[in-house]
């Protein structure tokens, strides 16, 4: 079986998660890891799994305004123009019912902060036809730009080691 990990990151957060993410699910899966500036490129993924997830800006996905926001928190380069909100928006629906899960990050402190990137992907998967496998996960960094928190990853990838042994998931029927 075939999964994806589509992802977008400002300052490597995200994308640490989506490898962990990618790694719990390698027991049952054939993964494919990409930021979502690759997955623009590509066709409507093919898998039995996919798999999205960004960072929590101002409450919900990112936008231009806020990636330009992230931008110049750090030296590292930004892609400002598209992010995880653009790509859903644009995807067409899928044919027939495909299996889903959908993840965040966001920040610890303070723990009763409202919002949550993984909520919105999982509400715009479920849009376009898309089965959701789990609840919405968020993985937790200390600060806007990071680190992640301690045993995050390990968590990350224990929660796809759950999706991977779910048998919910839909079989691809292209």
């Amino acid at each position: 079986m075939r999964a994806q990990v589509v992802y977008e990151s400002m300052f490597g957060n995200t994308a640490a998660v989506a490898e962990a993410i990618a790694t719990g699910l390698r027991s049952r899966f054939e993964v494919t890891v990409l930021p979502v500036t690759e997955a623009v490129n590509h066709p409507a993924p093919q898998v039995d799994l996919l798999v999205v997830g960004g960072p929590t800006h101002a409450f919900g996905l990112s936008r231009t305004a806020t990636r330009q926001d992230a931008a110049g928190q750090t030296d590292d380069p930004v892609e400002i123009e598209i992010g995880i909100r653009e790509w859903l928006d644009a995807a067409l629906p899928v044919p027939s019912p495909r299996s889903a899960a959908a993840f965040g990050t966001k920040i610890a402190h303070p723990p009763w902060l409202p919002g949550s990137a993984a909520k919105g992907i999982a509400k715009r998967l479920r849009h376009l036809g898309y089965h959701l496998v789990a609840a919405p996960a968020d993985f937790l960094v200390e600060d806007m730009t990071g680190p992640l928190r301690s045993g995050e990853l390990e968590r990350a990838t224990a929660w796809a080691a759950r999706l991977a042994a779910t048998r919910s998931i839909l079989p691809d029927t292209r």
